[in-house]
C-alpha cells in the first residue's frame, strides 16, 4: 500500500499538500510497521538456523520488506527533491523526523547483527548489507534535501524545533554509527555542525550543548586510542616505511578523523562557548588525556618519527587553538587553578604544560583574561581558584617522577625547530621568564607573593625554580627592585631558624641575588645588616665574599674575622663554658664562608683565621666531643675549616686533629661530622709531612681511611671513595695508599670505583617503577617537614609585613 501511495499518488500532490495530506498520514505508520518488523526479528531470530528454512525465508523476507519501506522513504525524498523552490520546513515536517527514526533502528540493527544473529549472521548477509546501503542513500538524500531549507529570523517555534530534533536525531545516530563506516560518520558530524551553526541564532537556546560537545570529546579520543593501537600494530609487523600497507592506510584515515574531531570541537566551543561553561571539567580531562598520550609523559608510547608527526597535527596542535576557545572562561579557569586539584599520577605533567602553555597564551589576551588567571580569587563567594603562578609551581612540585627521570621537552625555538632538548625544570623556567618579562605591573605583587611561597615551601627543585625566575626578575628590572629584594630575603632569613629548610632555600637565592646588585647597594646591604653584629651572622653565612665589590668585602671579612675573635676571647675568659658554645659555632660557621672566599692563603685574613683555629684544636677533646652534641658541631665546622687552610697548619696541630678524629670515629657519631672528617683527611694529600712526624702522622691517617671507606652506609662510603681518590691523585706519601687498603674487600671497591666499573646497571623500566614509589615516600616527608616549619612560616611572613612597613 506504501508502495502504490508514493508511486501512484505522491506524483500528483503539490508541495503545499504533501504534509496534510500524505506525510503527516503514512509516514509515522510506516515508522510503526518498520518498528514492528524489527521487533519481529528480534523476537524470531533466536530459532534461525540453516536447517530451519522456513524461519530463513521468514526473516529474510522482513528485511527485504524493511528495504522496501527505506526505497519507498527515499522516493518521499527524491519527490520533493523534484521541486525547484526550496520547501518550508513546515511543508515536509513529518518526513525528516520519521526518516531519522528509521535510520536510526537501521543502523542499530546493522551495528548489532553480530550479537543478533549469533553466528548465523550468513544467512542473511547480503540482506543486511542490502539494507544499509539503501540507509546510506537515504540518508545523504535527506541531508542534501535539508540543506536547501532555509529559516530566517522570522520562523516559528515549531520550525525551531523541529530543526533541532533533527540536530538531535543526527547526533543520536552519530553515536551509533561511529563504528560503522568512516565517511558516513564524518559526513554527519559536518552536516549536524553546519545546521546548528547556520540556525545558530535561533537554536543556540534550545540545542543539548553538553551531549554535542561531550560526544565530540569521546569520538577524539577514541580515534586518538585507535591510532596509539595501529602505531603498536605497525611497529610490531616493522611496517614504518610500508605507506602503502593496509595498517598504514588505516592509521592515515584515523589520524584524518582524529584531526576533523579536533577541530570540529574547537570551532563548535568557539561559537557556543557561553553555552558550554558548565562542561568545562570535561574540556580540562580532555586536555590532560590528550597531552598523556604523546611523549614526554611517561605512560605514552615511543612514537616513529613520521606516525608522530601525523599524529602531533592530528590531536596535539588542535589543543592550542582549544585553550584558547576556553581562556576567557571563568569556570574553566577555576577548574584548572582549583587549590587542591586531585589528578590521577599520569595527569600530573599535561597539567604542568597546560599552565605553561596558558602562561604563553596570555601575552595576546586582553586585561579581563589577564585578570581571572594572574591574580587568583578574592571573595569568599567565588570559586576558589590560585593564581596562575603559584599553580604552575603547586603543579611543577607533584612532577617529581618526570623531573628524576628526567623527561625532554623542546628547548629554544629557532625557524620553527627546537635546537635542543631540555629538562622539565629548564623549560618551565624559560617559559616563565619569558612571562615575566611581559607581565604588566599591576600583577608583580602576585608574582612576588607566589615567588615567596615557592621558596618557603618543602620541595627544594621547586625553591631552585622559583630562585631562578626570582633571578631574572631582579635582573631585568632596576636596580632598586634587585636592592629591596636582597633586603626582604635578608629580613626572611633572619627571621628563620638555622637548620630549617626554609634557611637553606633563602640562603641560596640570597646568594645568587647580590651577585646582581650594584657595588654601592652591597655597602648599603652591609650597612643595613652589619656583619659585626652576632645577630647578623646568620645572613652572611649564607653570601659568597665574590660576590661582593672589593671594599663590601673588605668590610665583611674584617667584622667576622673580628667578632670571632671576640667571642674566642669571651669564651676563654668566662672559663670555655658549654653555654657559650652556640654563639661559637655560630661565628665559626661565618668564618668558613670568609675562608672558603679566599682566592689564595697569602690573603691577610688567612694568618688571623689560622690562629684561631690552632687555639680550637689545642683545646678540642675528644672525650668531651662524645659527651656533648654542641662541641660535635663545633669539631665538624674545625675539620671543614683546616680542610681549606690544612697547608698553613702546623704538623702538631694537624695532629691533633687526627687523635681527635680518630677517637670520634671509632665511637658512634653524626654523619654530618664523619663528612667534615673525609674532607679534612682528602685535603691532607696536598701537604708534606716531614720525616720526623710521619711515624704519627701517616699510620694514623691510612687507618683512618680504611676505617671510612668500609662503612656500611652507602652515602658514607661513596663519599669515603671520592675523598680517597682525591688524597690518592696529589699525596707524595703513596704509602699511606697501600696501607689504606689492607681489607681485599676495600681494595676491590675501590679500584672499581677508579676504574668507574659499574657492579649492577638498573634497566630503565625498574628505575621508573622506583621512582614512582619514591613519590609516596617525598610527598610525605615535604609535607611532614612544612608542617614541622609552620612556626617558621609564620616568623618570616611577619618578617616580610615589618619589611614592607
Amino acid at each position: 500500500i506504501l508502495k502504490i501511495i508514493t508511486d501512484m499518488f505522491l506524483p500528483h500532490i503539490g508541495l503545499s499538500e504533501l504534509e496534510d495530506e500524505c506525510f503527516s498520514k503514512i509516514l509515522p505508520k510506516a515508522v510503526t510497521m518498520f518498528e514492528s518488523m524489527m521487533k519481529e526479528i528480534l523476537d524470531q531470530v533466536g530459532g534461525l538456523s540453516s536447517q530451519n528454512t522456513e524461519l530463513c525465508a521468514l526473516l529474510r523476507k522482513i528485511l527485504q520488506a524493511m528495504m522496501q519501506i527505506i526505497d519507498t522513504l527515499s522516493t518521499c525524498v527524491r519527490h520533493v527533491g523534484t521541486f525547484e523552490e526550496a520547501p518550508d520546513l513546515d511543508a515536509i515536517r513529518s518526513l525528516p523526523t520519521c526518516i531519522l527514526n528509521v535510520l536510526r533502528e537501521t543502523f542499530q540493527h546493522c551495528k548489532e547483527s553480530e550479537v543478533v544473529y549469533c553466528g548465523r549472521l550468513s544467512l542473511v548477509a547480503d540482506l543486511l548489507q542490502g539494507l544499509f546501503k539503501e540507509a546510506y542513500s537515504l540518508q545523504k538524500g535527506l541531508l542534501e534535501l535539508l540543506d536547501r531549507i532555509s529559516l530566517d529570523s522570522s520562523a516559528s517555534e515549531e520550525e525551531v524545533s523541529d530543526i533541532v530534533t533533527v540536530i538531535h536525531g543526527l547526533l543520536d545516530i552519530c553515536s551509533i554509527i561511529s563504528n560503522l563506516d568512516i565517511a558516513l560518520h564524518a559526513n554527519t558530524w559536518k552536516f549536524l555542525i553546519k545546521q546548528s551553526l547556520k540556525y545558530q541564532s535561533l537554536v543556540e537556546e534550545h540545542l543539548h550543548h553538553g551531549d554535542i560537545s561531550n560526544s565530540l570529546c569521546d569520538n577524539l579520543l577514541a580515534s586518538l586510542h585507535n591510532c596509539v593501537e595501529l602505531v603498536e600494530q605497525i611497529k610490531h609487523a616493522g611496517l614504518q616505511e610500508a605507506t602503502q600497507s593496509p595498517e598504514y592506510k588505516l592509521f592515515q584515515k584515523t589520524a584524518k578523523m582524529c584531526r576533523f574531531f579536533a577541530n570540529t570541537l574547537v570551532h563548535y566551543i568557539k561559537e557556543f562557548k557561553y553555552f558550554l561553561t558548565k562542561y568545562c571539567s570535561c574540556f580540562h580531562q580532555l586536555y590532560l588525556q590528550i597531552i598523556s598520550k604523546f611523549p614526554p609523559s611517561l605512560c605514552a608510547s615511543a612514537l616513529p618519527s613520521a606516525l608522530s608527526e601525523e599524529l602531533n597535527a592530528a590531536a596535539l596542535v588542535p589543543m592550542d587553538a582549544l585553550l584558547l576557545q576556553l581562556l576567557p572562561l571563568q569556570p574553566f579557569a577555576e577548574v584548572v587553578l582549583q587549590q587542591d586539584l586531585r589528578l590521577s599520577p599520569e595527569h600530573g605533567l599535561p597539567q604542568c604544560l597546560l599552565l605553561v602553555s596558558v602562561l604563553g597564551q596570555l601575552t595576546s589576551q586582553p586585561e579581563e583574561v589577564l585578570q581571572l588567571w594572574y591574580t587568583g580569587s578574592h571573595f569568599s563567594e567565588e570559586t576558589p581558584r590560585l593564581p596562575l603562578y603559584q599553580a604552575l609551581f603547586t603543579s611543577f612540585k607533584q612532577c617529581y617522577t618526570e623531573r628524576q627521570v628526567p623527561v625532554l621537552l623542546p628547548g629554544v625555538m629557532m625557524k620553527g625547530q627546537a635546537q635542543v632538548q631540555v629538562t622539565l625544570h629548564h623549560h618551565i623556567c624559560v617559559q616563565l621568564c619569558a612571562s615575566v618579562a611581559a607581565l604588566p605591573p599591576m600583577y608583580f605583587p602576585v608574582l612576588e607573593k607566589c615567588l615567596v611561597e615557592a621558596v618557603l615551601q618543602a620541595d627544594t627543585q621547586t625553591a631552585l625554580l622559583a630562585t631562578d625566575v626570582w633571578c631574572f626578575t631582579a635582573r631585568y628590572g632596576t636596580a632598586e627592585l634587585c636592592l629591596h629584594h636582597v633586603l626582604l630575603i635578608a629580613q626572611l632569613v633572619k627571621a628563620c631558624t638555622t637548620e630549617c629548610y626554609q634557611s637553606f632555600h633563602l640562603g641560596l637565592l640570597l646568594k645568587r641575588m647580590v651577585f646582581l646588585m650594584t657595588p654601592n647597594h652591597q655597602m648599603e646591604l652591609v650597612a643595613r645588616f652589619p656583619p659585626s653584629e652576632v645577630k647578623n651572622l646568620p645572613l652572611w653565612r649564607h653570601i659568597l665574599l665574590r660576590a661582593l665589590s672589593h671594599d663590601a668585602r673588605h668590610r665583611v671579612e674584617t667584622d667576622i674575622i673580628g667578632l670571632t675573635h671576640k667571642a674566642l676571647t669571651d669564651w676563654q675568659n668566662g672559663g670555655y663554658k658549654l653555654g657559650q658554645v652556640d654563639e661559637v659555632n655560630m661565628v665559626l660557621l661565618s668564618l668558613l664562608e670568609v675562608v672558603r672566599g679566599q682566592p689564595s692563603p697569602e690573603e691577610q685574613c688567612v694568618l688571623p683565621a689560622m690562629r684561631i683555629i690552632t687555639h680550637l684544636w689545642l683545646r678540642m677533646s675528644s672525650d668531651q666531643v662524645q659527651t656533648h652534641p654542641v662541641l660535635q658541631c663545633t669539631l665538624q665546622l674545625v675539620l671543614s675549616i683546616s680542610a681549606i687552610l690544612v697547608k698553613n697548619l702546623e704538623h702538631q696541630v694537624i695532629l691533633q686533629a687526627l687523635l681527635c678524629v680518630e677517637t670520634v670515629v671509632s665511637q658512634k657519631c653524626a654523619d654530618q661530622l664523619l663528612l667534615a672528617a673525609l674532607q679534612f683527611l682528602s685535603s691532607l694529600g696536598k701537604i708534606f709531612v716531614p720525616p720526623d712526624s710521619q711515624n704519627q702522622i701517616l699510620p694514623r691517617l691510612s687507618n683512618l681511611f680504611g676505617v671510612l671507606l668500609s662503612q656500611i652506609s652507602w652515602l658514607l662510603h661513596q663519599h669515603a671513595l671520592e675523598a680517597f681518590s682525591q688524597f690518592a691523585e696529589i699525596t707524595n706519601h703513596e704509602e699511606v695508599i697501600s696501607q689504606s687498603l689492607c681489607e681485599e674487600d676495600t681494595k676491590t671497591k675501590v679500584v672499581n670505583y677508579l676504574s668507574k666499573t659499574v657492579n649492577a646497571q638498573e634497566d630503565a623500566e625498574s628505575r621508573l617503577q622506583r621512582l614512582k614509589l619514591e613519590l609516596a615516600v617525598i610527598k610525605q616527608h615535604n609535607e611532614r617537614l612544612e608542617n614541622k616549619e609552620n612556626a617558621s612560616n609564620k616568623l618570616a611572613a611577619e618578617a616580610v609585613a615589618d619589611s614592607e612597613v
